[in-house]
């Protein structure tokens, strides 16, 4: 792996794409149709997408019908994620033809059924690590977690294929991203990582992919996209030439 892989994001809320700010609900933009942007994103010549049920991850209902549909119409590869917390939810996501499916809260609360889930589904799951300096967070941030090193310790042993790390207080403010929490888990595991949180310039990619080296293999970007800081086809194009 030489090259960063961008992962525009689709968050997806009561049926409209949005983005929000530190994960609170409510905050952000809307964004209109999740299979339109999503097939904006393509068109742009992403080759991955981040798909997010918000409402399934803050644990009040389903866009399970609709995140179907999208992956169903897309040509790239779909990384899913949000409520995927039990055999049913697992199966539903797996079941759309989705790459892989991002597992968060059921990580830290039900570790007996993600080590299981890894087992048995190897490089189709991440484990997202959803960061607060250095606590855990959990249920669409809404609730403690426990300690990042011990759970990525944990996860290690058990042949976690990556995750998805996110600075829950960067996420959508456009602050930039935490580079030091990405070189603090790139150096305690072998899997690769994939950045989440902050971005909001064409540097910020820059300084994204000269982590490449140390195990980051992708960005998720999402606010600075949609808010127009730069394009996706100006991003592909900065992470070729870094």
């Amino acid at each position: 792996m030489t090259r960063l892989t961008l992962l525009p994001a689709v968050d997806v809320t009561d049926g409209h794409a949005v983005q929000l700010v530190q994960g609170v609900a409510g905050s952000g933009g809307q964004y209109g149709d999740p299979l339109e942007a999503a097939l904006a994103w393509q068109r742009a010549g992403a080759t991955w997408l981040h798909l997010v049920d918000l409402d399934a991850a803050f644990g009040r209902g389903s866009n399970a019908d609709l995140l179907a549909k999208v992956v169903h119409r897309l040509d790239m590869q779909v990384e899913m994620s949000g409520g995927i917390r039990d055999e049913g939810s697992l199966a539903r996501a797996l079941g759309t033809g989705c790459a892989r499916v991002n597992i968060g809260t059921a990580a830290l609360e039900n570790p007996d059924w993600v080590r299981s889930v890894i087992a048995r589904h190897g490089q189709r799951v991440a484990v997202g690590l959803d960061v607060r300096g250095t606590r855990l967070a959990a249920r669409g941030w809404t609730a403690e977690g426990g300690d990042l090193y011990e759970t990525l310790d944990r996860l290690n042993a058990e042949g976690c294929a990556r995750y998805v790390v996110t600075d829950v207080l960067k996420d959508g403010t456009l602050r930039g991203p935490n580079l030091d929490l990405l070189r603090s888990v790139c150096a305690r595991t072998t899997a690769p990582v994939v950045a989440s949180g902050g971005v909001s310039s064409l540097a910020d990619l820059r300084a994204i992919a000269s982590l490449v080296p140390l195990g980051v293999e992708g960005a998720i970007v999402g606010t600075a996209l949609y808010e127009g800081a730069f394009t996706l086809e100006q991003a592909l194009a900065e992470v070729e030439n870094a």
